[in-house]
């Protein structure tokens, strides 16, 4: 039905029925969000509430156009306006090897993946598995249909294999993670436990990094931008090479987000592990480490 229906209004649509849904969220959801927004942006509270409505209304939208993906696949490049697309091919024409494409949670990052397929790069999109079988079944149906290849995170043979191949791992690097699969870093002038796939596959296989953000244009089409590519300095210290490339990405990833608070996911709670499964002994010495100052 979404296939049929003019794309404009579906896109109203969704974001009509996401904003009842945010009627109905729980306050402590909210308020996660709202609490985010303040201290990374510091911004008002009204300010805050605004911009949290809004990164989540978005969803709404986002889901039109991934069931929208079949009509989509014809007219990608009407819809999504890529920048930098000669970084990707120019690397991709002078090596049998694949890279890192790395991004996070703004925008429609599902949309993402599927304008780097119908450009011709060659992309594999690292998944999280759904709770629902039905809805992972149903997501990963709809990310193939527009091109991509799916691996799930703990198919790490996998990605290593296909990079060997040729193809681009694409990782969402801004969610939490649990403190023995992350390394801290300073994000939003906070400790903050960050993934550290990215800056590990690219030193272990020698490859490069590509940044890549979207944002949403005013009219409701998207605009991609792929940055030249980053690589991990190989020293004798493996963590502190992975450690400092860490730490450049986290930075490219808030200065993207503080272009277009709008658009990034302020409803997960980001900095969760540090509060849960660190010690206050030790989120003050990196506070140390990383020069990070209290502004309360």
């Amino acid at each position: 039905m979404v296939c049929l229906l003019p794309l404009k209004f579906c896109l109203t649509l969704g974001r009509g029925l996401a904003s009842l849904i945010w009627l109905l969220m729980p306050a402590k959801r909210k308020k996660i969000a709202t609490e985010n927004i303040k201290h990374c942006l510091n911004v008002s509270e009204e300010e805050s509430a605004r911009i949290a409505k809004e990164s989540s209304v978005q969803f709404g939208s986002i889901f039109m156009e991934v069931l929208s993906f079949p009509k989509l696949k014809e007219t990608m490049a009407n819809h999504v306006k890529v920048i930098g697309l000669e970084h990707l091919t120019l690397y991709k024409n002078s090596s049998e090897r694949g890279a890192v494409i790395m991004t996070c949670h703004s925008d429609n990052w599902e949309l993402m993946g599927g304008a780097f397929a119908q450009n011709g790069i060659p992309l594999v999109g690292v998944a999280k598995k759904q709770k629902s079988e039905g809805a992972d079944k149903f997501i990963n149906e709809f990310r193939t249909l527009i091109g991509m290849h799916i691996t799930y995170r703990s198919g790490v043979r996998e990605m290593y294999k296909m990079l060997d191949e040729g193809h681009f791992i694409g990782l969402i690097m801004d969610q939490d993670v649990g403190r023995n699969d992350g390394v801290v870093v300073k994000f939003f002038n906070r400790a903050t436990n960050f993934v550290t796939g990215a800056a590990s596959m690219s030193r272990f296989r020698n490859i490069p990094i590509f940044p890549a953000f979207m944002h949403k244009n005013s009219d409701g089409t998207h605009t991609l931008e792929i940055f030249p590519p980053l690589q991990v300095e190989k020293t004798s210290d493996k963590h502190a090479d992975i450690k400092s490339m860490t730490q450049r990405l986290a930075t490219l990833i808030e200065e993207h987000i503080k272009k277009y608070p709008e658009e990034w996911f302020w409803l997960h709670d980001r900095w969760k592990s540090m509060r849960l499964e660190f010690e206050p002994e030790e989120v003050e010495k990196f506070n140390e480490e990383l020069g990070i100052r209290n502004e309360e």
